[in-house]
């Protein structure tokens, strides 16, 4: 199908650092109909400075414990490389593909190892020069996310991608907002045309809001690429569950874009459908007698009347048929002929 949406459920870091969690949300993605479940590649140490401090939207999702350190909060989430190679295997057992997003320059080398074909830029990435022009070099397709960015900030990332190796028709930009959740009125979903127009690239969405509706009027928009945070459980303690999809409502948004798909998926000329030819006659209006017409009677507008169905002369005719002849006796109700 030319317009399957992909869609990316987002586990992210919400396994919480359990393996076991891990495989439960691959289950989950599967059972849901996902394209991809995205996992979180990254060495704390490489990723941020002991000084950093939790965003206000993880210290909230957490519980605003008094640690607030951005690097011992992650040293919980991340996944080994053993972990990696398990969960890929255990994906091609589930018949879902196995994806992550790198946030450091060694987490790339390790992904391209595993030879996934696709790269994910995140948001916080998109002005890491050496990072995106690493990631170009492979020549591979790029879903590049957009959030916190002018555009400005996209068309440089975009010159870095294409300088280096990338092909513009192997890019799809992804609008994004980075606040989980994220405000409805902050969405701003027609910025995803804007980008589509602006760098001709195919685009998608990368939803943070609560609930299902954005990503599938995206969808409706013309995005090709939807991505979503889901989770076993937004009671869970960690940094994005509470902004994430638990497993009934991500099965219910990829079945919405499923038919959202179809919906947009014509070739936009205004025709007649298979489905509603058969009811033409029947929704449609003949024009009929009014009361009984004597043949050789004269055709008027007090004698004429039109009602269902509608496989007789059409109403459209009205002038034409106003004034003429009646050729034969019509009762009430009959079908005028000429």
């Amino acid at each position: 199908m030319d317009n399957h949406v992909l869609i990316i459920a987002e586990a992210g870091v919400n396994h919480n650092g359990s393996i076991d969690v891990a495989r439960q949300l691959i289950d989950k993605a599967a059972e849901a109909g996902a394209d991809i479940i995205k996992f979180q590649t990254f060495k704390s140490e490489k990723l941020v400075s002991k000084s950093a401090r939790q965003a206000e939207y993880q210290k909230r999702n957490i519980g605003g414990k008094a640690d607030d350190s951005q690097l011992n909060m992650l040293k919980k989430l991340e996944l080994s490389q053993e972990d990696h190679e398990e969960l890929m295997q255990y994906c091609q057992k589930k018949g879902i593909k196995f994806f992550s997003t790198a946030f450091d320059m060694e987490s790339i080398d390790y992904l391209h190892s595993l030879h996934m074909g696709l790269w994910k830029i995140p948001s916080g990435e998109i002005t890491n020069y050496p990072y995106i022009r690493k990631i170009a070099q492979y020549g591979e397709p790029v879903i590049l996310s957009t959030g916190m960015c002018e555009m400005d900030d996209i068309c440089a990332a975009m010159n870095v991608l294409i300088k280096f190796g990338v092909k513009r028709e192997q890019i799809t930009i992804l609008h994004c907002n980075t606040e989980y959740p994220t405000p409805f009125e902050d969405v701003n979903l027609k910025a995803m045309i804007a980008l589509k127009d602006e760098f001709k690239v195919e685009v998608g969405y990368s939803d943070h809001t609560k609930g299902i509706e954005v990503p599938i009027a995206a969808v409706a928009l013309g995005a090709t690429v939807i991505e979503k945070h889901f989770t076993l459980d937004r009671n869970m303690e960690g940094p994005d569950h509470k902004a994430s999809l638990e497993p009934d409502e991500l099965k219910a948004m990829v079945s919405a874009i499923r038919n959202i798909e179809k919906a947009v998926g014509g070739d936009g000329t205004k025709h007649v459908s298979e489905s509603e030819r058969k009811n033409i006659a029947i929704a449609r209006k003949s024009i009929v007698a009014a009361c009984g017409i004597k043949a050789g009677e004269i055709f008027t507008e007090q004698n004429l009347t039109v009602k269902r169905p509608g496989n007789g002369i059409s109403p459209m005719r009205w002038e034409e048929v106003v004034g003429t002849k009646a050729i034969r006796d019509f009762n009430e109700e009959d079908m005028i002929v000429l």
